[in-house]
């Protein structure tokens, strides 16, 4: 298939690029930086997308942001322009779309999970409607080269003393391999019966503080000592790293970390038709070459 991917360039659109032409596809490749360029925040209209799709037989959109900003606005880039682009699709007859979302946004009141939950509903109701074949994919946490979030918790697992917010050390997620969820998008991209909503996750659900420990313990690095950080100082943690763009920690962060991230077990191990990475060997996947896996 001839496939427009959306946010080709960023860290999970990375990898989804590698998994779909490993799988023998044609990928259209788009993002700020494509040639031609589209750029999410003045792609918000329909016809906007309309030139894009001649020619593609489906889309996968992997377009997605940690931080609002007036270069990167949530409003546009999460919510006006997928919707937009959703909506041209069924204009132009492509019916199938694969969506990633992110898994835990159900009843988040964040404006990450506000936006992200209002592209995924309009995905929702054309595929009810009948007029798209539309998949909204929703991984756990991602974790890979490039991840603004894995690096984090890698810097973190060096550090012999820790002093964590609660939400880490209590909420849980099921961390995947980027290139497994990648190579997840690829084989569910042809099977159009596949329709509505899919949680995805890794193969164990662990706190946080659990996953920083067991990236620690991959290092051959004795166990940190663990303190939870008092409710004022996460307070403060996540207020100063509002002030820091390139920050992944944030009050968004922390509002999200809140809750449980987890899905059922065993899904992404029958999209990939064998067992997925464990958070314990999880490290080693930074050096795997995206395209390892691919069929």
């Amino acid at each position: 298939m001839r496939v427009l991917l959306a946010g080709a360039s960023g860290f999970v659109g990375r990898a989804v690029a590698h998994a779909l032409a490993g799988a023998g596809h044609a990928v259209v490749a788009r993002s700020r930086r494509s040639a031609p360029a589209l750029d999410f925040i003045h792609a918000t209209l329909p016809q906007d997308w309309l030139p894009h799709l001649a020619g593609i037989d489906a889309v996968v959109n992997a377009v997605g942001v940690l931080r609002d900003s007036p270069r990167a606005p949530m409003a546009a880039v999460h919510a006006a322009a997928p919707q937009a682009l959703f909506e041209a699709c069924a204009q132009a007859g492509v019916r199938r779309v694969v969506h990633v979302s992110a898994l835990g946004i159900e009843r988040n009141p964040t404006r990450y999970a506000q936006t992200k939950r209002a592209a995924d509903a309009a995905l929702l109701r054309l595929t009810q409607a009948g007029a798209l074949d539309g998949l909204v994919l929703r991984p756990s946490l991602v974790f890979g080269s490039g991840g603004a979030s894995s690096r984090l918790f890698v810097a973190l697992s060096h550090l012999p003393l820790l002093t964590l917010p609660r939400p880490v050390l209590h909420a849980r997620v099921q961390p995947l391999a980027v290139d497994e969820l990648a190579e997840a998008v690829a084989a569910l991209l042809p099977t159009r019966g596949q329709c509505g909503l899919m949680e995805l996750g890794g193969p164990e659900a662990l706190t946080l503080a659990g996953f920083i420990a067991t990236l620690r313990a991959q290092r051959g690095a004795a166990p940190a000592r663990v303190l939870p950080l008092p409710g004022w100082a996460t307070r403060a943690s996540a207020w100063l790293g509002d002030q820091v763009p390139v920050s992944p920690w944030c009050s968004e962060t922390l509002a999200l970390l809140a809750t449980d991230n987890i899905a059922a077990p065993g899904r992404l191990a029958q999209l990939l038709s064998r067992p997925a990475t464990p958070p314990s060997t999880l490290l080693a996947t930074l050096a795997r070459p995206l395209a390892a896996h691919a069929a």
